[in-house]
């Protein structure tokens, strides 16, 4: 059952010529959500997030906000708000106009604008800024003054398309708290498109991962992180260790391959059952795997050589020649784990529980 803030996607593909950019995207995102479409550049997220706001017509299906097609409902008349990459603020302008520019717009007087906009202003953290010039403003800041404007008109959707990709690391972190936290204060629905995996799975409800016009799962992050449902899910989110392999039984729920570095079992993903001779592919996770420890009951042992090992602070990874195959290991660096010597034999193990079996399918480029 839908609400009447709900967003129904029914269906909808989206053509241009011979060109799909999305293929019958079917799901509802519910009314105060952060939902979030996660997927590598040209997927089709943001052509999906133009036809929620009324800038892109579906060629097949319909968008239902609130329980209403929006079929020939122009963008100006939907309940949505949308902020561009770019912010689109007004540099000549004053904070406190910029935000109160749809207002304007919509014939509101200027003293109620200007209460509104204070009123915004204290809402996101900026009291008193409102006679400042847009380029007096931090980068975090400007992005807070765009989200101040969108919600001047009170809108019941907010639409954010890749806004924090401008922003170096420390701020994009820092933004992803603070967008967060001001969702949760106005309790709007958020949809939120980006391809960086941390801001998806930091402030998001539920994530839908989207692959060259499909969407191919849609789940809590967490669940798309321990759980993926396909082969692209489980390489575009986070590192993943693909061991490709022939299935050589089922037991239950635990598929068990033939692979290159050996005979490997793991979770039948999806609750899919596998017959003998299918083509799959296993994938754990480097935090999964476990370094130089006596293999327990139902865990996984792959024997190698140490490539290298990288320090990155927090982490140590491991770089695992086994064959042909290179396999990453991470260890949290406790400050008791020694470095460990290139050329050195290395034991690996990992639980079956620990790892997903899944049909061969396309997977995503290693810089996507």
């Amino acid at each position: 059952m839908t609400s009447s803030k709900d967003i129904v996607l029914d269906h909808v593909s989206i053509r241009f010529g011979s060109y799909t950019a999305v293929d019958n995207a079917f799901l509802t995102i519910r009314g105060g959500e952060f939902f979030s479409f996660l997927g590598p550049s040209g997927c089709g997220k943001t052509t999906l997030l133009r036809c929620i706001s009324g800038f892109v017509d579906p060629t097949e299906g319909r968008v239902m906000i609130g329980g209403r097609d929006m079929r020939n409902v122009g963008p100006n008349r939907r309940p949505t708000a949308l902020i561009f990459q770019n912010l689109a603020l007004f540099p000549l302008m004053s904070v406190a106009d910029n935000i109160a520019f749809p207002l304007e717009v919509r014939g509101i007087g200027r003293k109620e604008r200007r209460r509104r906009a204070d009123e915004l202003l204290d809402m996101i953290a900026l009291p008193g800024t409102g006679d400042k010039k847009v380029h007096e403003l931090s980068g975090g800041q400007r992005q807070r003054v765009a989200i101040a404007r969108a919600l001047a008109v009170e809108p019941d959707i907010l639409l954010l398309d890749e806004p924090l990709s401008a922003l170096d690391l420390k701020l994009r972190q820092h933004m992803r708290t603070e967008l967060r936290t001001i969702q949760q204060r106005v309790g709007l629905t958020f949809i939120y498109i980006t391809h960086d995996q941390g801001e998806a799975l930091t402030m998001s409800d539920r994530v839908a991962v989207m692959n060259t016009g499909v969407i191919e799962q849609v789940d809590a992050p967490e669940a798309i992180y321990n759980r993926p449902r396909t082969a692209f899910v489980a390489s575009f989110v986070g590192e993943n260790n693909a061991i490709p392999g022939t299935v050589r039984g089922q037991d239950g729920g635990i598929a068990t391959l033939d692979t290159p570095v050996g005979v490997l079992s793991g979770i039948a993903a999806g609750g899919r059952h596998y017959k003998a001779g299918d083509s799959c592919i296993l994938f754990v996770r480097p935090e999964r795997l476990v370094l130089g420890t006596a293999s327990a009951d139902g865990a996984n042992r792959i024997s190698g050589t140490l490539e290298k090992e990288e320090f990155e602070g927090n982490i140590r990874i491991a770089f695992v020649r086994v064959g042909e195959f290179v396999l990453k290991l991470s260890r949290v660096n406790d400050g008791l784990a020694a470095p460990l010597a290139s050329g050195a034999p290395v034991t690996l193990d990992f639980q079956a529980a620990d790892a997903a079996v899944l049909p061969v399918s396309s997977m995503a480029e290693v810089d996507a």
